[in-house]
This record gives structure tokens, C-alpha cells and sequence, in this order.
């Protein structure tokens, strides 16, 4: 039984018409290392679309019963050039990252882990976690931004209620919620919307933005087109008006949107650069600094990226080959 108010008519009047040019994005199973593998769904980055304003990365996992997947199990690795949002449904992972952050993630309450010039962490499913069920997201950091300093903000966004609808903004603005999380990227919106069954929501929106409408627990129809379980709706640039629509079962959508990011990016293993030789540099330094690959004469001088970890913890992913081929950055 759902927990929400229906109303058949819109919880929100829009101020246009839905744009109907919606492209639905579907996933792909992506196993997350390990014998008994925790699988995520992938809707972001794919060969149809790589980004959604700066959003470059979406995994969808869950629910999953831990005694069968082994949970989450993410030794340490790195980032650089981009953030991460994680966000659950049930369950609890610790977080561990080079910045001096330890942090429980826990379901409606947001931890955003900013990499910029390079940061290393690790996810480890808590203990007492039966069931461990959410998303985790990306967004790349812009020039102005890419190469500061990294950084952690934990958020847990007010819910907005309204007919048939509860709301929950963890980055920008939507329906008079403003998260105040400052992600280093201007004009970005991520947030969690829960419909009662057969309940329709018109959201006011940006049409700067453009938009992404993941279905998380059943199928949805967003400004007219039907979207399954799992996939991702795609709305592109010039709709101020967003018209998402539940069937007979109360639904979970996660709606982003941004303005485009207007660079050309490459997004490889863990790192986000501009070009081949960044990430193959990013790549050299990481192995070096954690004693993977002896030190390239090219780095002497420089100053670390990743720092430094705690003791006694899990021995580090060490970085997959580089391509045989050469990167190209990507829109």
C-alpha cells in the first residue's frame, strides 16, 4: 500500500507544454569485481550519450540481499576531475576517503565526495546491512573547477510534500527546495521523487537544462513516453515543463539535469580528464604513489595526488592496462 495522497490531477501546474522529444536510454549489467559480484545497472556514460549537463556516470544496484552478492566491497581506488554522489534506498556503507573523511551512507541523506585534482576512497558495506539498494553518480567538475582542492559534504534535504508526490532535493532547486550543498559545478539538480500509484507530477523546470528521469523500481511514463524499469529518460534542451507519471504501483524516480557542461571530456577506470595523455599521467601517478610501478622520471617534483590512507585497511585496486588505442574526448 503506498504511503501517499492520490490526486489525479498534476501536484505541480506547469507553465508549457512537455517536450516529447524523449530519448529512453536503456542499461547494461556491469559486475562490480569479485567472486560473488555485486551487478550494477549502467545507464551513464554509453555509446548513445555520454553526459547529462555535467552528470557523466549513473550505476543503479539493488535491492540486493548482501548473504548472496557479498554487498559492497570497493577497496581503495582513485578519482580525479569529477564528484560522487552516493545515495541509497536501504542499506548502510562506510565511507573511507585520502582527505581525512570517514562517513556512514545511509539511506535519504547525501554524501558528495568532490575528487578534484585527485582523491582516493574506498565503500564498504556496514556490517548490520542485510539488503543494500541505491545509486551512485558522477558529475565532472568543470575547467574553473577540475584541479582544486578535493573535499566532502554530507546533506540530508527536507522532503517536500505535495498531492500524490514526495520530493527530495539533495543538489540545486526544485519545487521551492534548495539544497545548499555547493558542488563546484554551476546549475546542476539531482533529486528523488516518490509517486502514489496512478499520481502525475508537472515539474517546473529549466529549459536551459537539459534532463534525466531514471525509473528506479517500475516503470514510469515521462512527457508521454514510456520508460521500464531501469532505463532513463532523456530530455534534452528547450523543455521547461517535465510531466512524470506513475502506473498502479507507487514508483521512485531520480531526476537530474544540468546545463550542458560545453567540454569535451574523457572518462576512463576512474579518472575524468580533457585528453589521452591526462588520464594516461593519472593513470602513471596513481600506480607509482601506491606502489604498484616504480616512479616515471616525468613526475619527479610534482606533488602527490591521492594521499595518504589510514592503516589497516584494505589492500588498494591497483589500475587496470590503458587502451591500445588512444582515448578521444567525448560531449
Amino acid at each position: 500500500m503506498s504511503n501517499l495522497e492520490t490526486d489525479p490531477r498534476p501536484a505541480v501546474l506547469d507553465h508549457g507544454e512537455p517536450c516529447t522529444a524523449v530519448e529512453v536510454l536503456t542499461p547494461r549489467l556491469v559486475p562490480l569485481g569479485g567472486v560473488r559480484a555485486i551487478s550494477v545497472h549502467r545507464t551513464l556514460p554509453q555509446r548513445r550519450r555520454s553526459l547529462v549537463g555535467s552528470w557523466c556516470f549513473l550505476d543503479h544496484f539493488g535491492p540486493d540481499d548482501v548473504e548472496t552478492t557479498g554487498g559492497m566491497r570497493m577497496p581503495r581506488h582513485p578519482h580525479t576531475g569529477l564528484a560522487t554522489v552516493s545515495w541509497l534506498f536501504e542499506g548502510h556503507v562506510e565511507h573511507l576517503d585520502s582527505g581525512g573523511n570517514a562517513a556512514p551512507v545511509v539511506p535519504g541523506e547525501l554524501n558528495l565526495m568532490i575528487a578534484g585534482r585527485g582523491i582516493t576512497h574506498q565503500e564498504l558495506s556496514a556490517p548490520r546491512t542485510s539488503t543494500l539498494h541505491g545509486v551512485q553518480l558522477w558529475y565532472a567538475l568543470p575547467e574553473e573547477t577540475r584541479f582544486g582542492e578535493n573535499a566532502f559534504v554530507h546533506h540530508v534535504p527536507e522532503p517536500v510534500t505535495l498531492p500524490g508526490v514526495t520530493a527530495r532535493v539533495f543538489i540545486g532547486a526544485l519545487l521551492g527546495s534548495v539544497s545548499p550543498v555547493d558542488t563546484r559545478t554551476p546549475d546542476l539538480l539531482g533529486a528523488e521523487l516518490v509517486l502514489a500509484p496512478g499520481a502525475s507530477v508537472r515539474l517546473p523546470v529549466r529549459a536551459d537544462f537539459e534532463h534525466a528521469v531514471l525509473a528506479e523500481n517500475g516503470p514510469v511514463t515521462v512527457n508521454s513516453s514510456a520508460v521500464d524499469h531501469r532505463s532513463l529518460a532523456y530530455v534534452p534542451v528547450g523543455s521547461d515543463t517535465l510531466e512524470i507519471t506513475a502506473g498502479d504501483e507507487e514508483v521512485r524516480v531520480i531526476l537530474l539535469g544540468g546545463v550542458p557542461l560545453g567540454e569535451r571530456i574523457v572518462m576512463w577506470w576512474n579518472f575524468v580528464g580533457r585528453d589521452h595523455d591526462e588520464i594516461v599521467e593519472y593513470r602513471r601517478r596513481y600506480q607509482a604513489e601506491l606502489g604498484f610501478e616504480p616512479a616515471d622520471p616525468l613526475d619527479a617534483g610534482k606533488p602527490a595526488l591521492f594521499g595518504e590512507f589510514p592503516p589497516d585497511q584494505l589492500p588498494p585496486l591497483p589500475a587496470p592496462p590503458l587502451p591500445n588505442s588512444r582515448m578521444v574526448p567525448r560531449t
